[in-house]
């Protein structure tokens, strides 16, 4: 029994230590790459750089086409397809007009629409695929490359950049089942 002004179960004189508040978990994005056009690419290295920049464990997973953002014999030469590109923007900037599908056939086509992709990119400031590449890297952004499509394609480990790790599917759902986002591009 307490007496009148005492409270109840207090320890006299007893040093308190407050409940520790637990470290937030850092978030993790998980991408998939399945497309290896510069139009293609550049989308998945925004969205990687850009995680990272906000303090998120980043995981790109190349498989098929998408191993080209890794493979040393086809990375500096990515290309826009003016093929089927139904959303492609018009040849000129500001024109509402764009260029009918079938010109995308002719030959030095696909030479034209590359061309005119880096021209944009240079005017706007934005980082070549090789530097935002270098970006991803440099803030810690992991690439994987898909143990099973590099047995399909016949790229071996020497065609990889040395940065990149080979993972299988298995792994890499692992790791994706860990994201708090998952994409898929």
């Amino acid at each position: 029994m307490t007496a009148v002004g005492e409270k109840p179960f207090a320890v006299p004189d007893a040093e308190v230590t407050p409940i520790a508040e637990a470290e937030p978990k850092q978030k993790r994005l998980a991408l998939v790459a399945s497309k290896g056009g510069l139009d293609e690419v550049y989308p998945v290295l925004i969205m990687a750089s850009t995680a990272a920049a906000l303090g998120w464990d980043v995981g790109i997973f190349c498989t098929f086409y998408g191993l080209d953002m890794v493979n040393t014999k086809r990375m500096d030469n990515l290309k826009v397809s003016p093929i089927g590109n139904a959303a492609a923007p018009p040849p000129l900037k500001g024109s509402e007009m764009g260029v009918p599908n079938i010109f995308g056939m002719l030959p030095g086509m696909t030479s034209v629409a590359t061309k005119m992709m880096k021209s944009w990119i240079k005017e706007s400031n934005i980082p070549d695929i090789e530097e935002m590449r270098e970006i991803c890297l440099d803030s810690g952004v992991q690439f994987y490359a898909c143990a099973t499509t590099m047995g399909l394609m016949n790229i071996t480990q020497d065609d990889v950049m040395p940065e990149a790790s080979c993972l299988g599917a298995a792994a890499f759902l692992d790791y994706a089942a860990e994201a708090d986002l998952a994409l898929f591009v």
